[in-house]
Formats: C-alpha cells, sequence, structure tokens
C-alpha cells in the first residue's frame, strides 16, 4: 500500500486504526515500529489517523453512563500514543456513529458531555505533539456537528490548543454556504483537510471545481496536508489515487 502511495506522487498517509486491530492497544512497541518503519523505506510519512472509534465496540463520546465515557476518553488517549508512535501528528475526529446525540439527551447535555470526554485525551495529545482535528460531517451521518460553524463553536468552548478543526469537502458539500466562504471564515482554525468530490468519490471524478477550493487554501494561510479520502472506490484504488492526486496538482496550480 505504502509502495503504491509513493509511486502515485503521495508523501503521506493516513490509517484507520481499526484496520491494524481490534483495538489500538493489542499494537506492540514492536509492530508499532514495523509500521513506521515500513512507511518510511518508501520514502511516506503516517501522517495520522481517521475513523477513531468503529472499534472496539461500545464507545460513545457523549453516553450518560460516566463508565462508558471514560472508557471512550481513555481510548482516545491510547490512540494518541499509537498516532504519535507511527510519527503521525493529526487525528481526525469523525466517527459518526459514536458521537451521535444518545437518545434521551438534549443537544446541549451531549455537547456538555462530549466537551468534558475530549479534556483528556487532548492533554495527552498536548504532550505527544498531536493535534486532534473535529470534523462537521453531514446531517445525512450525524445529528453532532453537522457545519463548520457549530465545530468552530465546539473547539472555542473547549479552548485547547490540541484541537483544532478538520474540513472536508464531500461534508462541506451538505452546507447551505459556498465551500470556499467555509474555508474562508474558518481561518487559523483550519489543521487537515479532506479532499473527495460530493458524490463521495475521488476528487476529479465528479462535478466539485477544486481550483476554487484551492485559491481559498491559499487565502487563508493553510500549510497542512490534503488528504484524499473516498468513499466509493470506482473504478479502483489505483486508478482513484493516482488521477486524483493528478487533478489536485493541477488544481493547485491553477487555484492563485
Amino acid at each position: 500500500m505504502c509502495k503504491l502511495a509513493r509511486g502515485s506522487g503521495y508523501e503521506g498517509i493516513e490509517i484507520a486504526p481499526y484496520t491494524l486491530a481490534e483495538s489500538a492497544l493489542d499494537i506492540s512497541e514492536e509492530q508499532r515500529r514495523e509500521l513506521r518503519a515500513s512507511a518510511e523505506r518508501e520514502g511516506l510519512r503516517i501522517v495520522g489517523l481517521h475513523w477513531l472509534l468503529v472499534k472496539p465496540e461500545g464507545l460513545y463520546l457523549n453516553h450518560p453512563d460516566d463508565n462508558i465515557r471514560r472508557k471512550t476518553s481513555f481510548y482516545l488517549c491510547a490512540l494518541v500514543d499509537l498516532c504519535a508512535d507511527l510519527g503521525g501528528s493529526v487525528m481526525v475526529f469523525g466517527s459518526p456513529n459514536q458521537r451521535k446525540v444518545f437518545p434521551g439527551l438534549s443537544g446541549e447535555q451531549a455537547w456538555s458531555l462530549a466537551k468534558e470526554a475530549f479534556i483528556p485525551p487532548l492533554d495527552r495529545a498536548q504532550t505527544r505533539r498531536v493535534t486532534i482535528c473535529l470534523e462537521p460531517l453531514s446531517p445525512e451521518e450525524t445529528d453532532f456537528i453537522n457545519t463548520a460553524q457549530q465545530a468552530r463553536q465546539f473547539i472555542q468552548e473547549v479552548g485547547h490548543p490540541s484541537l483544532r478543526l478538520l474540513l472536508d469537502v464531500k461534508a462541506m458539500s451538505s452546507e447551505q454556504k459556498p465551500i470556499q466562504q467555509i474555508i474562508r471564515e474558518s481561518g487559523g482554525l483550519v489543521a487537515h483537510f479532506h479532499a473527495n468530490d460530493a458524490n463521495k468519490r475521488g476528487p476529479g471524478f465528479g462535478d466539485t471545481d477544486f481550483v476554487p477550493i484551492a485559491g481559498a487554501l491559499r487565502e487563508i494561510g493553510y500549510s497542512g496536508w490534503v488528504s484524499v479520502e473516498v468513499f466509493d472506490r470506482t473504478p479502483d484504488p489505483t486508478t482513484i489515487a493516482q488521477d486524483s492526486i493528478a487533478y489536485l496538482r493541477q488544481c493547485f496550480e491553477n487555484g492563485g
């Protein structure tokens, strides 16, 4: 996988931890060194982690049960350590199913419990030099933090230097505002960026124009990673990887 990514022109790779093991706690120090070395041998950097709470079962960010919420916080701390051990610096918090407003709670209650659950992993992230990036997701995926404005408010209320914003093109496409406006309004809070089409395929595989998106990222002085993330793997992973990066390079050359 690393060989293919580097051969296609990518400089980094993100990892979903559940693809490595049922739990991050099951990944030994030796395995972590081997994974990091595998990427480095191909000239790649492991940028960080995404899809954080898919496994193990039973994790929930705003669960009213204190034990479940503490278990979730503890596991996020373990993921911070995994991320840092792999050489990564970014953790993308999407996990739509594990952050939905728990049945019976109000939105305000879920908001408050989620803020509380984030503090221990954020403190660990600061120690390990990792940034946790909150990802707004469409209402199709979750009912908790659906817009960049809501995510910015949550980040500002938490007020922790290790919590920043992830913007995702597919998710932004569900908002009423133009994507470029969302990027400009988010300014210095953006610490990571996912590039995909509104149709869930790779950039360049649909109608989303990335030239103005690239221009808006330049306007806010964004200097972080632009990471290709797809959900529809048509026609095949190799073609997606190669054509997506070729299209993005063209757009960034023309985006100002």
